[in-house]
């Protein structure tokens, strides 16, 4: 006789090891198999339980499931309960004997009991495969209309399964459609909506899959007849919005927020691409986000569900912004999953309105397009680069990720200066992804040769051993194609750079190397830059006074032990000495005019002291 599930689930509980677990259900399972063999029927709903224990531990359960379509024909509610359970765990809707339930389902759709009838619209719900559904859709039918909400919802949930399995059914239940959402149970209004939902989702998909190009702008039946709706749908939510203290409903301080949050969702899918439909839904968008309570969770998800349908919308520029300074407040709030959310959300916001805007106006920085939700994010910049200074580590991705977003050719100085402070403090195994970030950065809205030259040898200096080879050779190459009073500029700089690093900025030491030996003349001189005064937005002179920036000449003597001081350290990689080989041998021509004989002697037995190399 096999156990019952109180002991066997006590008998696993008390398995040391894997082995012994193993044991314990290889044991049950052939007693159960025994039992299915020999028919015993007043076992059958207690081995289906056990095999869901089984299953919910990971174990094969299949020999069961034709238990389960047994217990479900049986006329006890216990069984019948027990059966469903099973199928709708053990089962999935490729299983060939699930076909077996289609008469049992009818039967029990037909039940004066309606915790049956309960349990059948539940397995419809579940498992229904496309000739179920139209085999059972006329039943499912008849409890859209029943007086019990019990049934209702439960049964707008089966429909939504079967109108997903076949769209063609569609236009035959709209109208049920529209006499359910004036139903006044929350219950079967939520379920309403998330048919619709479905509905729509799985028709997009099968528009994209089967996609015809005579037939790209008409719209399908599913979603013509629910733009009808729309009206319908504001008025749902705005009653909601004004409705007064509901104890049956209230979470938070606010009226039923997985109704509102759903319908939400509904008006995204019917707004997008649609004017009309987004022309009628816009003032309870408003409404929605002047209104809803932020103190509690349950209103800051309904704000982002708000945010989410106006960025998706044809929704007016003022809707805009007021849903991007939402988001602002998000990122204000102490609780870092709203404020992931809100960093996650102003991305996707500001890609969209480069996305929609034009290639000149993108290539210029100017993301204001239509939609303006770039604009009204860099108010809210400060606050953005606050979270890259937050602890938590996926806060400040996200933020580093929005604020490579929002850098366009007005802010590139101050965000770009912001990156790089971060690239200082962030882990080594995300420097490489940065630098080549602030790279695209730099190549795309530099204001001019020198602070594209500067930015990136300060990025050198920060995190050259992490670079990549693509940041070491547009370095070189941006330096090659300056001015030759900007090579100066560049060469002194690495200069010193190099005799302040301890020798593991790999990436720095391979381009000031090249520079030397290519530049390496332009040491000997004195260099003096004084910057252009600065002019303020309304084009008077800024009161701060540009710094002049001077470099003293240096002897060739000092230049070559700076270089071979590098390849001495024991930590120099070998594609350094390799362009320091190369460097002493171009000093030895640069200088040949200039240097005194013992550097320019040196400079031939460092050389020479590599001829052997290969």
């Amino acid at each position: 006789m096999s156990l019952k599930l109180r002991d066997l689930i006590r008998q696993v509980r008390a398995c040391k090891t894997a082995a012994e677990e193993r044991a314990v259900i290889a044991k049950e399972s052939a007693m159960i198999r025994t039992a299915i063999r020999e028919e015993q029927e007043q076992y059958r709903h207690r081995n289906v339980a056990k095999l869901l224990f089984m299953h919910m531990l990971g174990y094969p359960t299949h020999f069961g499931q034709l238990e389960c379509m047994k217990l479900i024909a049986s006329p006890h509610f216990p069984e019948k309960r027990i059966g469903y359970l099973g199928m709708m765990l053990l089962l999935s809707e490729q299983a060939d004997v699930l076909m077996l339930a289609t008469n049992s389902l009818k039967n029990d759709l037909n039940s004066d009991n309606r915790f049956v009838s309960g349990l059948a619209l539940c397995a419809i719900g579940n498992l229904a495969t496309a000739d179920m559904s139209r085999d059972l859709a006329p039943e499912v039918d008849k409890h859209l209309k029943a007086a019990s909400p019990y049934l209702r919802k439960k049964a707008c949930l089966a429909i939504s399964r079967c109108l997903v399995k076949c769209p063609d059914m569609v236009e035959d239940f709209v109208d049920r459609v529209v006499t359910l959402l004036k139903d006044r149970s929350h219950g079967v209004l939520i379920t309403v909506v998330q048919l619709m939902t479905q509905v729509l989702i799985s028709d997009m998909q099968n528009r994209e899959e089967y996609e015809d190009e005579d037939d790209e702008d008409e719209e399908s039946p599913a979603r013509v007849a629910f733009l009808k709706l729309v009206p319908s749908l504001t008025k749902l939510l705005r009653n909601l919005l004004n409705v007064g203290y509901s104890p049956d409903h209230e979470i938070g301080g606010v009226s039923d927020p997985f109704l509102q949050v759903q319908i939400l969702t509904l008006l995204r899918l019917l707004g997008t691409n649609n004017e009309k439909a987004s022309e009628e839904m816009n003032d309870v968008l408003s409404q929605v986000a002047t209104s809803t309570e932020t103190s509690k969770n349950a209103g800051n998800a309904i704000l982002y569900e708000a945010v989410q349908t106006i960025m998706a919308v044809e929704s007016d520029d003022g809707l805009r912004v007021l849903a991007v300074n939402i988001l602002g407040r998000f990122l204000l709030n102490r609780d870092n999953n709203i404020r992931y959310v809100a960093l996650n959300t102003l991305s996707r916001c500001v890609v969209d309105a480069v996305d929609d805007s034009d290639d000149e106006e993108a290539a210029e920085g100017d993301t204001d397009g239509p939609k303006s939700a770039s604009s009204a994010l860099q108010r809210h910049r400060s606050t953005i680069v606050d979270c890259l200074k937050d602890p938590d580590i996926s806060i400040r991705m996200r933020a580093l990720e929005l604020i490579y977003h929002l850098v366009n050719a007005q802010n590139v100085r101050d965000l770009t200066g912001e990156l790089l402070n971060y690239l200082v403090l962030c882990p080594r195994e995300h420097r490489r992804d940065m630098c080549t970030r602030v790279l695209r950065v730099v190549e795309r809205f530099s204001p001019d040769d020198r602070w594209r030259v500067d930015t990136l040898i300060t990025m050198l200096t920060i995190a050259g051993r992490e670079c990549s080879p693509d940041v070491q050779a547009a370095t070189i190459v941006y330096i090659g194609r300056s001015t030759e009073d900007l090579r100066a500029y560049a060469t002194h700089k690495l200069l010193k750079a190099i005799r302040d690093d301890d020798g593991s900025q790999r990436g720095l030491l391979v381009v000031g190397v090249w520079c030397i030996g290519e530049y390496g003349d332009l040491l000997l001189q004195d260099y003096t830059y004084h910057p252009t005064p600065s002019v303020g937005p309304d084009g008077t002179p800024a009161d701060d006074e540009p710094v002049s920036i001077s470099f003293m000449a240096i002897e060739p003597a000092d230049v070559v032990i700076t270089v071979e001081n590098v390849t001495k350290k024991h930590s120099c990689p070998i594609e350094v000495k390799e362009r320091a080989l190369t460097c002493f041998a171009k000093l030895s021509d640069r200088f040949a005019d200039y240097a005194e004989t013992e550097t320019l002697d040196k400079l031939h037995k460092l050389v020479k002291a590599n001829r052997s190399s290969h």
